[in-house]
């Protein structure tokens, strides 16, 4: 309101001074730019004030509701806070840093994050004290606001709470079985949710926890990869569900909502825990309000569900998963994954020809940071994962890519299209910006034609 009134106030002006003659164009030119100018500043200025103000009144809200919900974990969600502009790099928080980078700025301390440091929504440690920190713009919704700023501020709480910061791959979840049997499980949860009665949902539940259980059949591994996944984002999404303030109608709006948007979703790999724990959690939480302080980060959850829904999961999981499947529309959805699998290996061979077979840059991890959209990537095999859009610090330089780049399975290398150009210590490639620190350079072999980062003698 005050951005609107201030560009009235100056209109309203203008017309006003219209009025009197103006003896010359030189100088109507002269007024009409002073008062571009005047105009520019004023609405610049409203612009951070309404910001810092607005973000002030947000972590108000955020504080408030953390006292209210200090027993979800018996500790004050509330704390260390920056929310930064992606753009600019400008940084908002709650208190000051030790640095003395951040400086008081109305209500609330204000300042620039170096550029060392990766952007995103997470928990850092930085200016001697771990941080939530969260992209601006914030969602104009104050459910949804309270959801994203619960949730980063449970990933700060996160190691006092005793849950490790789980970075599983769960790479099944790309194969049209992984894809086929979690979205039958996210299907299930959807009539849980809008159940009318407790023996239907608990009808459902039992549907959803066969799905994830014929799932991780089918798989080696996926029931412990997943649980990581969903120890480290599926609970902190359950903490933001929980301090949102929805009511049971606004909740079940939500789930549906943030399902449905899943599933639009490229990949499931590295989301799906955002969208299965929460409706389990928040179903759970209705009967017992004590349920999460009981697990720990060695908690197998699919185990702990099926236990406190009193769910019994059949011997022969195939063929009761086969008699259900069809309740919860399985004939579109396998047609639909079979398709999808079809286009999808064209894109993995793209890929592999690019990353892989053909002359490429290996840039080797020695103290890495990383930062990455989780809902695009895309696993090639047992080679690693491509991740269309990724930002890592190292003490070799920063490296921005927008067109791809393949993380190996251990996470110690990425691979990325040879490079092009070289402007001093910045060199660039198709889709990437490499900017190297000093010490460090580029060489080829020339037998493989691949690049590779050394460190200068």
């Amino acid at each position: 309101m005050k951005h609107c009134f201030v560009a009235a106030v100056v209109i309203h002006y203008l017309g006003q001074y219209m009025k009197f003659p103006i003896p010359t164009a030189a100088m109507k030119l002269a007024f009409l730019t002073t008062l571009f100018f005047v105009f520019t500043y004023s609405v610049k200025a409203q612009k951070q004030a309404t910001l810092t103000d607005s973000l002030a009144v947000f972590l108000d809200e955020l504080q408030l509701a953390s006292k209210q919900h200090i027993g979800l974990w018996n500790k004050e969600l509330y704390g260390p806070m920056i929310f930064v502009n992606p753009k600019t790099r400008k940084i908002f928080a709650n208190e000051a840093d030790t640095a003395g980078v951040l400086l008081p700025d109305g209500n609330i301390y204000s300042g620039t994050l170096p550029a060392k440091i990766n952007i995103a929504n997470t928990a850092i440690n930085w200016g001697g004290k771990r941080w939530a920190m969260v992209m601006l713009p914030l969602p104009q919704n104050q459910q949804n606001r309270l959801n994203l700023l619960a949730h980063e501020s449970f990933h700060r709480l996160q190691p006092e709470l005793g849950f490790a910061l789980g970075n599983a791959e769960n790479n099944h979840l790309d194969q049209k079985d992984g894809r086929v049997y979690l979205r039958l499980e996210l299907e299930a949860l959807k009539k849980a949710i809008q159940s009318a009665s407790a023996k239907e949902q608990q009808q459902h539940l039992a549907h959803a926890l066969l799905f994830r259980t014929y799932r991780h059949s089918l798989y080696a591994n996926s029931r412990t990869t997943e649980n990581e996944l969903e120890l480290n984002e599926g609970i902190a999404e359950f903490t933001g569900v929980m301090l949102s303030g929805r009511n049971k109608t606004g909740m079940t709006a939500f789930f549906l909502k943030e399902i449905a948007d899943f599933f639009k979703n490229p990949t499931f790999v590295r989301s799906f825990a955002y969208y299965s724990t929460p409706v389990y959690g928040y179903l759970l939480y209705q009967s017992d309000k004590n349920w999460n302080k009981k697990i720990t980060a060695k908690t197998d959850l699919t185990g702990y569900f099926v236990k406190a829904f009193n769910i019994r999961i059949p011997i022969d999981v195939k063929t009761a998963t086969e008699t259900v499947a069809d309740l919860y529309n399985g004939k579109a959805i396998l047609q639909e994954e079979t398709e999808r699998e079809e286009r999808n290996k064209r894109i993995v061979a793209e890929y592999k020809l690019k990353f892989i077979e053909q002359p490429h840059f290996e840039v080797k991890f020695v103290k890495m940071n990383v930062s990455f959209d989780p809902r695009n990537i895309v696993p090639i095999e047992d080679k690693g994962t491509v991740y269309p859009n990724i930002r890592v610090t190292d003490v070799w330089g920063i490296l921005t890519v927008e067109k791809g780049a393949l993380m190996s399975p251990n996470w110690d290398k990425l691979s990325i299209a040879n490079p092009i150009q070289t402007e001093g210590q910045k060199i660039t490639g198709d889709g990437w910006i490499l900017e190297l620190a000093d010490g460090y350079a580029l060489e080829k072999n020339s037998v493989s034609g691949n690049y590779k980062l050394i460190k200068k003698q």
